[in-house]
């Protein structure tokens, strides 16, 4: 498949049971600026070529399991690190316990609506490099890993037993998948991938492509304007094919 062919990232998007105050956490967090999203929701804008928009949609379902997937925020240094997290807790975040080891150099928060996130301490190499939000860390196989480089064309920056990560040819944030065991997603995921079917590609055949590397269709929102397809990778992780507007 050609790299013209590869779907495009649209966004991570969280459901937010208050999307205007999730979206005003996560702004203040990594200074990003929001704006009125075209699908439904807030955006945040990318702040540099090699970001990706954060969307938060409209949805009133509690969270009741943790999220299979969160951000690792980076750090340049003790202080830098103290200062983010000082910064998430005046935002409305919390710490939060879910089994670490005290002794990690990495600090577990929570922001306001229980969306776990990790302030990662300076000299990481794995995020050396990738921005302020170093990696999107996902529970997952291999093999969608390899799902989703193919998907939206993004060669594998890791390959090692079941863990692989994956990164834009421009840089930037990492995608990375632990391998086993896995967490169970409570029946949805509340943070997840929308994707849209790269310039010139119709739904139809972005549709065609994307189950022929391994994923499946799971429902059709007609209602939207443009329309958008809800779809499951090959671990059965949500995610939207969007129409851009």
């Amino acid at each position: 498949m050609s790299e013209a062919m590869t779907a495009h990232l649209f966004a991570i998007s969280f459901d937010a049971r208050q999307p205007l105050r999730l979206a005003g956490f996560w702004s203040g967090l990594l200074g990003r600026e929001m704006v009125d999203d075209p699908h439904d929701g807030v955006l945040l804008l990318p702040a540099t070529d090699t970001d990706f928009r954060i969307r938060f949609a409209p949805d009133e379902r509690p969270k009741v399991v943790q999220n299979r997937m969160h951000f690792d925020l980076t750090s340049s240094s003790l202080e830098d690190q103290r200062r983010s997290v000082a910064r998430a807790l005046e935002l409305g975040g919390r710490h939060i316990d879910i089994g670490q080891d005290p002794a990690d150099d990495h600090v577990v928060l929570a922001d306001p609506e229980g969306n776990e996130f990790d302030v990662i301490g300076p000299g990481n190499g794995f995020l050396a490099g990738c921005g302020p939000i170093g990696a999107l860390a996902c529970d997952g196989s291999r093999k969608v890993g390899y799902f989703w480089s193919a998907a939206l064309g993004w060669p594998l920056v890791w390959d090692q037993g079941e863990e692989t990560a994956i990164q834009s040819p421009e840089g930037g944030t990492k995608i990375s998948w632990g391998g086993p065991p896995y967490m169970p997603n409570g029946g949805r995921d509340r943070v997840r991938f929308d994707i849209a079917p790269a310039a010139g590609v119709d739904r139809r055949t972005e549709i065609d492509r994307l189950v022929s590397l391994g994923a499946t269709v799971v429902d059709a929102d007609p209602s939207a304007a443009g329309g958008r397809v809800l779809m499951a990778d090959p671990d059965d992780g949500e995610f939207w094919l969007l129409t851009p507007r």
